[in-house]
């Protein structure tokens, strides 16, 4: 049964700082992760932002199910843009064999 999405899949290389949340100076992030592996894929497609907008993700990035990266946070693709995470999904099947994984949608 597999419990998780399988590394060798997960053939890119990203970089994380996660939300933390706003400040009186603006939005803190924690400490830059970097060499996370993920599958990311270019993406055209219009989502709803946790403040109830429509916008358009252009990055779909699939990584372990415990990555920490709430909405909000960014995130270095591996071309080096920067991207800002609009969702964060864990998707989870127990029992089931197929790979529990967190999946980002980006702007």
């Amino acid at each position: 049964m597999v419990s998780r999405v399988p590394g060798r899949l997960l053939r890119h290389r990203i970089a994380v700082e996660p939300y933390l949340g706003d400040s009186a100076y603006g939005p803190r992030f924690g400490p830059q992760v970097v060499g996370i592996p993920a599958l990311v894929a270019a993406v055209c497609e219009q989502i709803t932002d946790p403040e109830g907008r429509k916008v358009i993700a252009t990055a779909q990035i699939i990584a372990s199910p415990d990555l920490d990266c709430p909405p909000g946070s960014r995130i270095t693709l591996p071309d080096g843009r920067t991207a800002t995470a609009i969702s964060a999904a864990r998707h989870t099947a127990p029992g089931l064999p197929v790979p529990a994984c967190t999946e980002l949608k980006c702007q």
